[in-house]
């Protein structure tokens, strides 16, 4: 998607069954799939082809001469027992940039393990600094390690590699673990450990250890979240609210529950309509916790184009990228049109389909 929204032309290869089953979990749009897929492959081309079939395989290795990047996610080593692993691919291609995205990983112990975001979170100990100390890890509210571990490093990765291939002429493989990717996200976790401190789950001064980096319940159920890291916010912060700013309220240790305590008794004299007011007279690091929908109208959002109208429905812009707001493709919807591109003839392409390759 985000190379997509970058420019790229980006052909997506589904098997003749299913395809991607996301596109119809549950369906939400017009056209009957899903608003997340059609998100997630808005501007592609979809080209239904078997790799099980023979025929299907070398009308594979004949496409691969025409691209620049192949980008996979199945378990590490399915491509070499289908006979198109890396060694196969760079002989077709030399310059070819193949990129895999698992969950461990091409090799070790764990390379087959099935996993999903929280298993890679777990096992990358990030959910280990994640919730109060008196509870059990929390599961995340997004995908850290699908999307911050696996498709953002794998953007990185393959855009490293054209540019050294502008400078060899040479390919490369790209090996991105999604478990690896969310272990890298937690640096401050574990320098603070590897430093001799490790104050515990929860008390980590970002994670939930002292009482000006919290979120609390105002007048009205509704939260605020407070990130008073620095001396001059916090000090503006009291000073607004007519407290004393104590400086020790910025380390952790057993003197945060009394913080804690009378900040939670403040936020809760007020509704969040109001400590947005003041939110916006002192300048603390102050902001409303917003709900989904909430920020879709919040106006520095709505100023910059975030969410976006799309082929039915809202979704979310690249922050890199211009706003694109293609539809995602219906299964197999350019099988010919990819196979033309690539230089198959009109014949070549029946002969594909009478042979249960398309």
């Amino acid at each position: 998607m985000v190379l997509a929204d970058l420019g790229a032309r980006v052909d997506k290869l589904e098997d003749r069954k299913a395809g991607d089953y996301m596109r119809v979990m549950p369906p939400s749009a017009d056209d009957g799939m899903n608003a997340v897929f059609h998100d997630l492959n808005r501007g592609k081309r979809s080209a239904v082809l078997d790799l099980k079939n023979e025929a299907g395989r070398a009308a594979f290795l004949r496409l691969i001469g025409s691209y620049d990047i192949l980008l996979e996610t199945f378990r590490p080593g399915v491509l070499a027992r289908l006979g198109l692993g890396w060694d196969v691919l760079h002989r077709a291609n030399p310059r070819l940039i193949a990129c895999a995205i698992s969950g461990y990983g091409q090799d070790g112990p764990a390379a087959q393990r099935a996993g999903h975001d929280l298993n890679y979170l777990a096992r990358a100990g990030v959910l280990g600094f994640t919730g109060p100390a008196d509870g059990p890890p929390q599961v995340p509210g997004v995908q850290v390690a699908d999307i911050g571990g696996g498709a953002l490093y794998a953007v990185i990765g393959i855009l490293a590699a054209l540019h050294e291939r502008a400078q060899t002429g040479k390919g490369r493989f790209v090996d991105v673990s999604m478990c690896e990717g969310a272990l890298s996200f937690a640096m401050f976790g574990y320098g603070t450990r590897m430093g001799g401190m490790d104050p515990g789950r929860g008390h980590d001064v970002l994670m939930g250890g002292i009482a000006p980096y919290q979120t609390y319940a105002t007048k009205d159920g509704k939260h605020m979240a407070l990130a008073a890291l620095e001396p001059k916010f916090w000090i503006a912060f009291c000073t607004g609210v007519g407290i004393k700013a104590d400086l020790h309220a910025l380390a952790p240790g057993p003197h945060q529950a009394k913080h804690k305590a009378q900040l939670s008794e403040i936020f809760a004299q007020k509704t969040r309509e109001e400590w947005i007011a003041f939110s916006e007279k002192v300048d603390c690091c102050l902001e409303p916790v917003w709900t989904p929908e909430e920020a879709q109208q919040d106006a520095q959002h709505v100023a910059r184009g975030v969410f976006r109208q799309g082929a039915g429905f809202v979704h979310t812009r690249t922050p890199v990228a211009p706003a694109c707001d293609g539809a995602a493709p219906k299964k197999g919807e350019h099988t010919a049109e990819v196979l033309a591109d690539a230089g198959f003839s009109a014949d070549e392409i029946e002969a594909l389909k009478q042979a249960g390759a398309v």
